[in-house]
């Protein structure tokens, strides 16, 4: 085959067997995007829609392995960062994107699944800020998981942009900083360069939910390695997610998973 190389993604994330979040979910994603999916495994997860039932996290040198085995083959455009168990596993995924000069990162804070299991060890918060934000583009957190990581109670939308600054001030990375936790429409805030951008979309009414934090961070990192700007990736990532909530298959008897292979 000649011409110009397929764009390709990484995802370094956690597993779920059911398909609907973690690396299952960002792959499904990649490849409705027309990206080339590759995933690095931190930890394997036994959840389905009902929740988290345990976890067992990757060695940090199986972690590291993982990352110079893809880095030194097929070099990702994009990169998405969703469940890091710890601090070895953070320290690993650091070390491997500054010495591989990893681009268009994507970080997805995932602490607490929405089902209350702890997916990052406490106090690991810390690690996550100070070594791998200075390292990316894009961060894409919920409101829970802003508050644990500032300080700032957010009840408000103008609580949102100060959190919001407050989590800019630790890196020059964009802030996608997710609404959905606040009553009324599921508006979102994208922090970029000091600007404040806002993505409104009427809340959906439905239990097809999971895994929506994972495709959406994922649908951000795809769009970048096609060469979208930042707000451009946020929105077409957004109207993406949305469209796979309304055309969910149905499954499971919880949180079911969403429809990754609809259109963009």
């Amino acid at each position: 085959m000649t011409g110009t190389p397929m764009k390709a993604a990484l995802s370094i994330a956690g597993t779920d067997p059911s398909g609907g979040a973690g690396l299952h979910a960002d792959l499904k994603t990649f490849e409705a995007h027309g990206v080339y999916g590759m995933g690095a495994v931190t930890a394997i997860v036994a959840q389905n829609t009902l929740g988290v039932i345990a976890v067992e996290p990757a060695s940090a040198s199986i972690v590291r392995a993982q990352l110079d085995a893809v880095f030194g083959d097929i070099e990702p455009d994009a990169v998405k960062i969703g469940m890091l168990p710890n601090a070895d596993a953070i320290a690993a995924v650091a070390g491997a994107l500054i010495a591989w000069k990893a681009r268009n990162v994507v970080i997805d804070t995932v602490m607490v699944s929405s089902s209350g299991h702890r997916l990052l060890d406490t106090g690991a918060e810390r690690d996550l800020a100070g070594a791998l934000f200075p390292l990316a583009r894009v961060i894409t957190p919920n409101i829970p998981e802003a508050e644990v990581l500032t300080g700032i109670a957010i009840a408000s939308r103008e609580d949102m942009v100060t959190a919001a600054k407050a989590l800019s001030a630790l890196t020059g990375a964009a802030i996608l900083l997710k609404g959905g936790h606040l009553s009324g429409k599921a508006d979102d805030l994208l922090l970029l360069d000091g600007k404040e951008t806002w993505f409104s979309a009427a809340r959906v009414e439905t239990r097809h939910t999971h895994g929506t934090g994972c495709t959406l961070s994922a649908a951000i990192a795809s769009n970048l390695a096609l060469g979208l700007s930042v707000p451009d990736a946020v929105a077409r990532a957004k109207a993406y997610v949305t469209r796979a909530i309304l055309c969910a298959p149905g499954l499971g008897k919880g949180k079911g998973p969403l429809l990754h292979r609809v259109g963009i």
